[in-house]
């Protein structure tokens, strides 16, 4: 995919390799990956459990963990930059401060033995220069932004005095603290209620349009997807199998995989005695991936060419793309 003539462009990854080398082999939980995002731009990246989106993300931070994992190839261009070729020292900068990252899992990410204020201020004073008094006032304030009740008191608990939705919060306040030009979410409404979830949703909505934040949300709620995000990636298997603006994939999709995800969500506007289609099978072994293309066991358009070949990124409208063979004639788009 082509990025010239656009906007411009806080990151552009190019061919990412990330694999992990395990007992059963080498395993290739990203390959070959690129996409860009603009400035101020809303992307979502979507697909099954075990597919590669929250290794990608890793990956853009360089926090895969070695042994096993390991980025062997590809260029990941933040603000020009390639952060492969970055010192750790230089990457300690930009973590938490141009690039922040929300984690999936707060109670894992959270340190247990400090206070929730000190875990925010310290990149407050770190990135921006802030002393501890002034660094304390933004906690607060941050934390009410994020709707911690009573956030002058509870700066000073620890995180296993809060509730996971609680602990979500402020990890998301903590991705905030340093207003940077790129916030990674994996999974950030994971333990809320729908309505926190929108609440959160907002603010980070919010953030994104008054400072020209990008922000890459990482998702299985496809409902998030279309309201949030301005283009959708979809990954199976390591790979983008097909990526477009978010109003054109929902109303057009182009890709076997795509169209089972989109039509296993459940819809008000279906008839309740209509059955849910499904997508046949299970997810491939990434040490053991299947010839040709990764989704041909599972797809009810498959031909023998797909067995041979992993199909190319060709483009099928504005900004659209996919990786298929099929006719896209004769694909049955949910209704």
């Amino acid at each position: 995919m082509t990025t010239a003539a656009k906007k411009e462009i806080v990151l552009d990854v190019k061919n990412l390799k990330t694999y992990f080398y395990t007992q059963e082999g080498e395993l290739k939980a990203v390959d070959g990956l690129s996409y860009y995002i603009e400035k101020g731009e809303s992307i979502g990246v979507v697909g099954e459990s075990a597919c590669g989106k929250s290794v990608s993300a890793l990956s853009i931070l360089r926090l895969i963990p070695y042994p096993p994992g390991i980025i062997v190839g590809g260029e990941i261009l933040f603000q020009g930059q390639d952060l492969l070729k970055t010192t750790e020292e230089e990457m300690r900068h930009i973590r938490g401060n141009s690039i922040s990252m929300v984690f999936q899992e707060p109670t894992t990410s959270l340190n247990p033995v400090l206070t929730v204020s000190r875990q925010i201020s310290e990149s407050l004073e770190l990135h921006r220069d802030l002393d501890k008094i002034e660094a304390l006032q933004e906690t607060i304030r941050l934390l009410k932004l994020v709707g911690i009740p009573d956030a002058e008191r509870r700066a000073t608990d620890y995180p296993f005095q809060f509730s996971g939705g609680m602990q979500q919060r402020i990890m998301i306040a903590m991705g905030l603290a340093c207003s940077p030009a790129l916030l990674i979410a994996d999974e950030p409404t994971t333990s809320l209620d729908v309505t926190v979830q929108a609440q959160l949703l907002e603010i980070i909505d919010d953030m994104r349009r008054r400072l020209g934040t990008s922000v890459i949300i990482i998702t299985h709620n496809l409902g998030i997807v279309a309201r949030y995000v301005d283009r959708v990636n979809v990954m199976y298997a390591g790979r983008m199998v097909e990526t477009a603006p978010t109003e054109e994939l929902y109303s057009n999709p182009l890709h076997p995989y795509t169209i089972g995800l989109l039509a296993s969500v459940p819809r008000l506007d279906i008839a309740k005695k209509k059955s849910l289609r499904i997508i046949k099978g299970l997810p491939p072994n990434l040490a053991h991936l299947p010839s040709g293309c990764s989704f041909h066991p599972r797809c009810d358009y498959a031909m023998p060419i797909c067995r041979e070949k992993y199909p190319p990124m060709e483009k099928v409208g504005e900004n659209h793309y996919r990786t298929c063979f099929a006719d896209i004639n004769k694909l049955k788009k949910p209704q």
